[in-house]
């Protein structure tokens, strides 16, 4: 059986990235920070892992409008984030860019335009406070709900 093991292993390394590719990708160094802010809202919040997923309205740099799994700053108290509300998120965005080797790799064998890794941590988030743009319910209100529609 180790000997079908092994025509599996080589079949995936095949299919899959060559080692070198992998080291590289692996061993990849990220710079200093670039800190973004995007607007959106979370998704899921994981509270054992202190992260979120969470969806921005503008794009990211790399072109991606929902972040998987980023992590939160410590001092962020996370039961009282809530799901589904508008969230300005200031995010510090590390790349390490892809060697042009590892780069055609990926685009002439898995047609994978990357040519860099991209990694995301939570720098600070703020509620935003959206619901103030709408017009306050007045008393007035009493031809909305169908009365005066003559149409």
């Amino acid at each position: 059986m180790p000997r079908a093991k092994k025509t599996a292993e080589a079949q995936s390394n095949e299919e899959g990235l060559p080692k070198w590719a992998e080291d590289e990708i692996k061993s990849a160094q990220f710079g200093k920070p670039e800190v973004v802010t995007r607007t959106g809202y979370i998704l899921e919040i994981y509270e054992k892992d202190y992260r979120l997923d969470i969806q921005v309205y503008e794009p990211m740099p790399d072109g991606r409008v929902i972040i998987e799994g980023i992590s939160l700053p410590k001092e962020v108290k996370i039961n009282d984030l809530m799901k589904g509300f508008v969230y300005e998120f200031k995010i510090n965005v590390y790349t390490a860019p892809l060697s042009d080797k590892v780069t055609e790799l990926l685009k002439t064998k898995f047609n994978l335009d990357m040519k860099a890794i991209f990694n995301f941590e939570m720098k600070e988030l703020a509620l935003m406070d959206v619901e103030s743009d709408m017009p306050a319910p007045s008393s007035s209100s009493a031809g909305e709900d169908g009365e005066g529609d003559e149409d």
